[in-house]
């Protein structure tokens, strides 16, 4: 934090944790955080990418134990974003419930498939596989590949799926 090179040790950083992670790569390592045009240049950039860190340091928000929390960043991502109602993110209430309506967890068809046209961030399919008592496929299609992007991660998180041996997994998304 505070260095002058900041956006370019968060750059390798990042595309490091996509070296050692297949279902991260062309996922989180699209975006630089040295890009001055987006960011800003000179010790603008830097106080806002320390602001960034902070914001990433606080005990609240490290979910590494518990995959629950990862919803709660996801959430609360899409609330500060505007995109909260169901534009960008079907909360996970309304997605088990969904689930539950379609009866997906008495899905006895092993060449059973789920389909998202418009997934935004992937909860809604995320939520409708975790709900089928065995692994079937899965397919989201999203026009923003930012959006796109977070879906993906999503799913590597939610559900640690979207692995190179299910690349079917997902396999319309922009």
């Amino acid at each position: 934090k505070n260095k002058k090179n900041i956006g370019e040790g968060i750059d390798k950083i990042i595309a490091r944790l996509a070296e050692v992670n297949d279902r991260l790569k062309g996922v989180i390592d699209i975006a630089h955080f040295n890009d001055e045009a987006k960011i800003g240049k000179g010790q603008e950039m830097v106080d806002k990418l320390t602001k960034l860190i902070a914001i990433f340091q606080r005990p609240e928000l490290d979910f590494s134990n518990n995959k629950a929390d990862g919803e709660y960043l996801i959430r609360n991502f899409a609330t500060e974003s505007g995109k909260s109602k169901g534009q960008f993110y079907t909360p996970a209430e309304v997605s088990r419930i969904l689930a539950k309506v379609i009866g997906i967890d008495k899905c006895t068809d092993h060449d059973a498939t789920v389909c998202d046209p418009a997934c935004g961030s992937g909860s809604l399919l995320i939520r409708a596989l975790a709900e089928v008592p065995f692994e079937i496929s899965g397919y989201g299609q999203e026009k923003e590949s930012s959006t796109a992007g977070l879906a993906k991660m999503n799913a590597v998180f939610m559900l640690g799926i979207f692995t190179p041996s299910s690349k079917h997994l997902m396999a319309t998304m922009a």
